[in-house]
Order: C-alpha cells, then structure tokens, then sequence
C-alpha cells in the first residue's frame, strides 16, 4: 500500500479551540452535502429505468424524519432523503455516511477536519468517512466523493461572479496566507481580502491562488474585484508586502493605506536582540495605542532616539512605513481596533497554519482553494458586526475625524 497524503493533525486543542467551533457551524451542511451526493449517485445508477411516456422510475420521495446525531463537536441534525420505485422494484436509499439507527459518532471531530484539510482527495475522503461511522463509510463510492468535490468547486465558481456593487465597501483587510500544506513542489498561498460595508456586515472578497503574494497577482484580485462592481474603498489593512500596495495604487487610487501593527511590531522585533524585544515590544504598543497622533509622533521619535544608534535596521524597519502605520487616527476611534491590523484574516486561518504539517504534494491548488472557502464561509457566519457600524455612513460621506473623534466647527475653532 502506498504512503498515505492525509495530512497530519496535531493535538487536540481545549473546547474554545476556533477549528472546533467553525466545524461545529459547518459539520450540518457538510454531512447534508454528502448525503445529497449519495442520493443523486442513487438515483443516476438507476436512470436507466424509465417508464413508458419515458419520465423517470426511480424518483426522490421526501426525507425521514430528522434525526440528531451526538458527536465529539456537539449534536448535528440531518435529514436523510428517501426514493422511491415507481416501475415494481423495490429501490431503498440507504446512506454508508449515516447509516440507520446511528445516534452516536464519537470520531467525528476528527474526521471532519480531514474533510476540511484534506477533503479533496477522492481516495482520502473515503478513509475520513470510515473514521467518522465505522467500516460501513466503505460504501461510499469514489464517484459519491467526486460529486461532492464537484459541488464544492461549483459553490466556489459562482461565488466569485457574485456582484458586489449592492453594498458599499468601507474597508478592505489583505493578506496572503500560506496555509503550511503543499503542493507542485512549492508552498500553497492564497490571496485573501475581507470587506466590511456600510451595514457594518463583513464579507470574504476573494481567496484566489497566489504567486508569492506579487504585484501581478494583487492586481489580477483586485480587478476581478472592480470588474464585478466593488466601490473604491475608504482605506485597506494590510502588512508590508510591497505586491498589495502597488497593486492598489494601479487599481484603487483613492484608498488610504494602513500598515498591518502586529506584523510591523513582528518585523521590528526580529531586528533586535531577544534580550531587548519585550521592552522595544512595550515602546512600539506605546505609538499605536496612543489616544491622538500627536502622542503616537511623540512615542514615535523617543522609539528612534532609544534604537537608532546601535540598531539601524529595527528604525529604518519602522520608519518606512510611518505615514501608513498612522492613517487609522483619521477614522472614527470605535474603529481603530479592528483597522490597526489584519486580525480578521490572520484568526480565521491561523488554526489551518498550526494544525497542519507540512506534505510534499497533498493537495492541488484548486482544492486549497476550495477548502480555504468553505472553511471561511464556515467562519463568516459566527462574525459580528463592526464595532461602531452606526460610524461607517460617515466614513463613506467623507466626514472628517481627527484623532478618532469627528471634526465639527466648535472643536475645530478649538485645536
């Protein structure tokens, strides 16, 4: 027997582990498309029986009663379908994945992560399922699995067609996340943006394929973005890779740049000592957590004064980006925890760079692709609404906002 390619998971987390909770959203819709794939396998299987004015013979019939599974991840509900014969001979629906009378699967919060992580693979799906039921998941047919494969790389295709110019966009977050699987002999990485509109409501935008995060391909994302309605956005979040920036400045002109605080605080504290990186770490949250730019600038200088004579890269690290490190102090104040980083992206899909190891040709690009997608729109639904979204329609007007705070004649006359 061949090496298996499933990818490895590493210990179990604690109850609060975020993979645990995006699976226990997602295991209902997943296990619902599976079992519809076995279905239509059913029913193409008998196709071949027709009745006389040719209609079919073999036809759906409704579902069973639902019926609630317990698992590792909490209580999942599915509807089993049924079909029925109308030419004489008995046809029963009989699901490998649930089969009758199950009540109880207790490896089902580790099969489910193969299906995200690794679900892909026709042969590995199989393997996944037979954890989740017991040996009775060997009926499922490698067709069955490539049905569903297919529904998911359809879901996936017509998501990025869908329009978006039925909202305003007020923010964008970017990243490219390299997600520690592989495949073609080179790293997987894929190119994520997250917007938030006018309602406060945050949406994925894209999660394509990406060469080393270029500027080639930031504009190819960002033009599929225009091409398919999206608004200037008022400002982008981001770390430095320099592919993004360039490429928004071709695409989207007129959005504001703000640098990514926790990787920009990362890339100051590599350039240091470890010996000096808590005490440079506390200087650095002393600029970005300071209540007006002023103090931030004040924060700023006494940071370049302290390092800059022994450590000139760590200064220069952080100086090159010091406009851009500022621009959230121009946005209302409720805002600022969520567009002084790129948090949103790196909490959805850090759980797939711990949890995974890396496996030389494991998956294809498309299929990191689809799994990216569906664990996000898995993520997506638990999201709260932006913290001060009663703010954004200001934004969007183009009111003024000094320090957080709006810009009116009395506190103008004031400053």
């Amino acid at each position: 027997m061949g090496k298996s390619n499933v990818v490895e998971l590493e210990g179990r987390a604690g109850s609060t582990d975020p993979l645990t909770e995006l699976l226990r959203t997602g295991a209902r819709q997943l296990l619902q498309q599976a079992i519809e794939a076995e279905v239509q396998e059913l029913l193409a299987a008998h196709s071949g029986r027709v009745l006389d004015d040719g209609r079919a013979g073999v036809v759906r019939n409704g579902h069973l009663p639902e019926r609630e599974i317990q698992t590792g991840i909490g209580p999942v509900t599915v509807r089993i379908p049924k079909v029925r014969s109308k030419t004489g001979e008995p046809v029963t629906f009989r699901s490998a994945l649930v089969p009758p009378y199950v009540r109880k699967a207790q490896s089902l919060e580790a099969a489910l992560p193969w299906l995200y992580l690794k679900g892909v693979s026709t042969g590995e799906m199989s393997a996944a399922l037979e954890v989740l039921v017991g040996p009775e998941a060997s009926g499922l047919s490698a067709s069955t699995v490539s049905r569903l494969k297919r529904g998911w790389a359809a879901d996936y295709q017509a998501w990025r067609e869908e329009p978006l110019d039925k909202d305003r966009w007020v923010y964008l977050w970017a990243d490219g996340v390299y997600s520690g699987l592989r495949a073609e002999q080179a790293k997987l990485c894929a190119l994520v943006i997250i917007g938030v509109n006018e309602r406060g409501e945050k949406h994925f935008l894209a999660i394509e394929d990406g060469v080393r995060e270029s500027t080639q391909s930031w504009r190819e994302v960002l033009l599929k973005l225009k091409s398919r309605g999206m608004n200037v956005p008022q400002l982008a979040v981001g770390d430095g890779a320099m592919g993004f920036w360039a490429a928004l400045e071709e695409v989207y002109p007129g959005t504001r740049h703000q640098r990514c605080w926790m990787h920009k605080t990362m890339n100051v504290l590599n350039c240091l000592p470890k010996s000096l990186q808590p005490k440079a770490k506390q200087a650095l949250h002393e600029i970005w957590q300071a209540d007006t730019r002023e103090d931030a600038e004040k924060a700023f200088e006494l940071f370049i004064k302290t390092y800059e004579a022994k450590y000139p890269k760590a200064v220069l690290c952080l100086q090159k980006d010091r406009e851009e490190l500022m621009a959230f102090y121009d946005f209302p104040a409720q805002h600022w925890q969520s567009i002084r980083t790129s948090n949103p992206i790196e909490s959805t899909f850090g759980t797939i760079r711990h949890r995974t190891k890396r496996s030389k040709g494991c998956l294809t690009r498309d299929g990191m692709l689809h799994m990216m997608f569906k664990l996000g729109q898995c993520a997506q639904q638990n999201w709260r609404r932006q913290r001060g979204f009663e703010y954004l329609a200001q934004v969007i007007t183009g009111v003024k906002f000094r320090d957080g705070i709006e810009v009116t004649e009395s506190n103008q006359a004031a400053a």
